[in-house]
């Protein structure tokens, strides 16, 4: 545990150079890092969104792709295409900027349902299928995307089964009075491309399979189907929480408790997560979009629930 914890706090410092006075963001993305999960940034321009994902791939001296979400983008634009290659007499596969470590998924909302469900296969399977062909994308693997708010004109909401897959959403907000001034003196930040990677490639997969042997009391597990059946009996909610959803929660949980130094999940790791990996998943009655509401009915609900003793 002793190397794993100082690996992890070595990579949040890191990322902390860049993305100044924001630690719950850098730890929550990390933690989707280790747990093998996506993560969907909801918030409004220019607060650090693209800053986090660049940093964090830098870090770990990963492939790294930004990808501009428009409305005319094509899913080929991600995924790639297969030509004709005269010489060699066959077709050829040339892959899209999906193939990479990291990928930021930039104002995934403003394009089409169709290419924002060609992601679905790559999120789900870290795969591509095309042409009855099957590539394996890198790994460690991870989509950031960034979401504007929906009464932002041009966009187009995410379905419940694209938004499953994101492990976390996650806002970072504006930065606090002292953070922003030494922002605006040009001395509080440094700038992603300036940072060198602190760890490596086998030190990310090393660290994602120690989060898998995270121990879980049954006390625990038993609180957590708890907290999700709580979503799925509220009565101001018209879709709770999925078996995709408990997984999610658990997995997110176990990486959380590995950056705190420890080898088992305690039900404060559940608490701490519930809103970020629960709140995107489920659908109020009659007020579609309402994420603000979201996020306070899965906090009430999981304070509603008895911690187990």
């Amino acid at each position: 545990m002793t190397r794993a914890l100082d690996l992890i706090r070595r990579l949040e410092d890191n990322v902390a150079r860049a993305l100044v006075g924001k630690p719950e963001a850098i730890r929550l993305a990390v933690i989707g890092l280790l747990a093998r999960g996506h993560l969907l940034i909801e918030d409004v321009p220019g607060v650090g969104k693209t800053t986090l994902a660049a940093a964090l791939a830098r870090s770990i001296g990963a492939g790294f792709q930004r990808i501009q979400f428009t409305s005319d983008m094509l899913p080929s634009d991600i995924l790639g295409v297969t030509v004709y290659q005269p010489d060699r007499g066959e077709f050829v596969f040339k892959p899209g900027p999906l193939f990479t470590n990291v990928v930021l998924a930039d104002e995934i909302n403003r394009t089409t349902p169709k290419t924002q469900s060609s992601l679905l296969e790559a999120m789900n399977e870290t795969q591509v299928s095309l042409d009855h062909s099957t590539y394996p994308l890198p790994r460690p693997f991870m989509v950031l995307a960034t979401q504007n708010p929906l009464e932002y004109e041009g966009t187009h909401a995410l379905p419940e089964s694209q938004l499953d897959r994101f492990l976390l959403r996650i806002r970072i907000g504006y930065p606090g009075a002292a953070d922003e001034k030494s922002i605006l003196r040009g001395g509080g930040a440094t700038s992603p491309e300036a940072l060198t990677a602190v760890l490596s490639i086998a030190d990310v997969l090393g660290l994602q399979e120690d989060v898998e042997r995270v121990r879980v009391e049954d006390s625990v597990l038993d609180y957590l189907m708890a907290l999700v059946a709580a979503t799925r009996a509220a009565p101001q909610l018209r879709l709770g929480v999925s078996p995709r959803g408990s997984l999610a929660l658990l997995r997110a949980a176990q990486a959380r408790a590995l950056a705190d130094g420890r080898d088992f999940l305690v039900p404060d790791d559940l608490k701490a997560l519930a809103v970020p990996a629960l709140a995107h998943r489920v659908l109020l009655r009659g007020t579609p979009g309402a994420e603000a509401d979201a996020d306070a009915l899965v906090a009430a609900l999981r304070d509603a629930v008895p911690v187990p003793r």
